[in-house]
Parts: structure tokens; C-alpha cells; sequence
């Protein structure tokens, strides 16, 4: 496992969060908890109560999560991916393999890091250290892990979506633009669009991610969570099966925009750097 994605992980993965990034994960919690609200409406609400800046609430404990989990799930889910290519594993089975190792690992640093982020975006007016001193008042360190099993369902199948989806669209492109002529690679321009469409694709999880963010609000409102099944189950009962996929607008834009940073990105960083003689004993991650 090459050192360097300790290094690279952190800085992509704050780059994504800190421009398009906390805008989609913003609007997407709201649409998560309050799921009366349409897509557009949601949007303009967000605005109405804080202007632009009301889209990068929680951006504070956003940066302490994807500084870490940048560096996790890139050490991960690199490691893995270059260990079962080596092996001979087809670049989709690795890629979904890898992913999910990648996205498991993640949970530790994530699920402190989201609850603050979901407390911020639907019960603004706390800041983040007294929001920590009195999650903590009222449950020590397990007060910071409501949903912990949803965020384990999604991170998993994140990441082993995006690089196992983005890795097999990559072949297929590969094979239908230049046939079989060895030793072709896609321009830059299409490995974007093959993130795109592995970004897009792997939004099918987006109800673990729905419940994530209810038992999360609840957690922060002091109100006894439950655990994953039973939080979908009161998601249906409320809001209909729809509610289970409310604000998979914006979170197909954040797919999109995570999978060009830290699946996509990620590889054209590693190719780069090896282009360069950096790594010549690393594997690219991409292959």
C-alpha cells in the first residue's frame, strides 16, 4: 500500500468537500429530514434562511471528516484494488471489492463527522463545540454514533458502487472506442465521463442514506433512534416508500462530483505522479 495515498486522500477529498461538495451534502441532509419539501424547494429554503454561506454550514466538521476519511479510504481501497489486480481479479471485481473495504474503513471517522454535519444543517443556531459538549453530556462517545449501522450499509456500497461501477463503464468505454489495441488509454475527457456515469449509477443505495440522516437528526434532538430497520420502516409509515429516496437529486450530483474527485481524480493524481517517476514502485489504482 503506497504511502502517498495518506497524502493524496486528504487533500482530493477536502477539495470536493470544499467546492461543489458541501453545497449537494447540504441540500441533500435537508431533503433526507424534511421530506415535505420538493428539490427546488428545499433549495430556495436553504437560501432563504442563510443566503450562499447557508450552503456550507457544518463545513468545519466537514473538513476534520474528509481530511481523515479522505486519507482511509484512499490507503484502503487503493491498497486492496492494487492487491486483487495483482492477483488477477478482473478491474470491476477489484473495484467493488476495494471500494467496499475502503467505504467499511471510512465509518470510524465518519459517523461523529456526519452527525455533526446533519445537526448543523437541520438545527442551525449551535455551534460545533457546544454541539460536541452536549452530544457528549448526553451520551459519551456512543452518543456520536446513531445510525452508525446505516452509514456502515452506505459507505460500503458508496464506494464499492462508484469504483466497481466507474471500473467496469471504463472497460466497456475502452472496448468500444478502440477495440482491442493494446496498450490504449482513455483520454481525460473520457475518464470523466466514465466517473460521471459510475457516479450516477451507484445512487441506487440512496435509502441507507435517508435513514442515516433521520436517525442522525433524531440523535441530535435527544430522541431514541432505533435501529436501521426499524428507522426505514418509520420513513415508509410517514412519508410512503418515496421517502426513502427523497433528495436523490442532489445526492446523485454529490455522487457524481465524489466519484470524479476520489475515484476518477484520484487515478489521473497516481498516473500522473508515476508518469513522473514519483511512484514507480506503486500500482496506479486505476488500471
Amino acid at each position: 500500500m503506497p504511502i502517498i495515498d495518506v497524502a493524496i486522500g486528504p487533500l482530493i477529498q477536502m477539495a470536493e468537500a470544499a467546492s461543489l461538495g458541501m453545497p449537494f451534502e447540504v441540500w441533500k441532509t435537508r431533503m433526507g429530514r424534511k421530506r415535505d419539501e420538493s428539490t427546488l424547494r428545499a433549495f430556495a429554503n436553504i437560501y432563504r434562511e442563510g443566503g450562499p454561506s447557508a450552503f456550507w454550514r457544518g463545513t468545519q466538521a466537514k473538513m476534520v471528516e474528509s481530511a481523515t476519511k479522505g486519507a482511509i479510504l484512499m490507503y484502503a481501497k487503493e491498497g486492496i484494488n492494487d492487491g486483487l489486480l495483482a492477483s488477477g481479479w478482473t478491474p470491476g471485481a477489484a473495484g467493488v471489492a476495494a471500494g467496499a473495504g475502503g467505504g467499511i474503513a471510512q465509518v470510524s471517522v465518519m459517523a461523529p463527522t456526519t452527525y455533526l454535519v446533519t445537526g448543523a444543517v437541520n438545527s442551525p443556531g449551535m455551534s460545533t463545540m457546544e454541539r460536541i459538549r452536549t452530544t457528549y453530556a448526553r451520551g459519551g462517545i456512543g452518543g456520536f454514533y446513531p445510525g452508525g449501522v446505516a452509514i456502515a450499509f452506505r459507505q460500503a456500497t458508496n464506494w464499492a458502487s462508484r469504483q466497481g461501477f466507474t471500473e467496469i463503464v471504463r472497460e466497456k468505454a475502452r472496448t468500444a472506442i478502440y477495440g482491442d489495441a493494446e496498450g490504449a488509454k482513455l483520454t481525460k475527457w473520457e475518464e470523466v465521463g466514465c466517473g460521471i456515469v459510475g457516479g450516477t449509477l451507484a445512487s441506487w443505495n440512496h435509502p441507507f442514506e435517508v435513514a442515516r440522516i433521520e436517525a442522525q437528526s433524531r440523535g441530535n434532538a435527544g430522541i431514541p433512534t432505533g435501529n436501521m430497520v426499524s428507522v426505514m420502516r418509520d420513513i415508509v409509515k410517514e412519508s410512503g416508500v418515496g421517502g426513502l429516496f427523497r433528495g436523490i437529486v442532489p445526492r446523485i450530483g454529490l455522487g457524481i462530483w465524489q466519484t470524479l474527485f476520489m475515484v476518477t481524480g484520484a487515478k489521473m493524481v497516481k498516473e500522473t505522479l508515476k508518469e513522473n517517476g514519483y511512484l514507480e514502485n506503486a500500482g496506479s489504482g486505476g488500471h
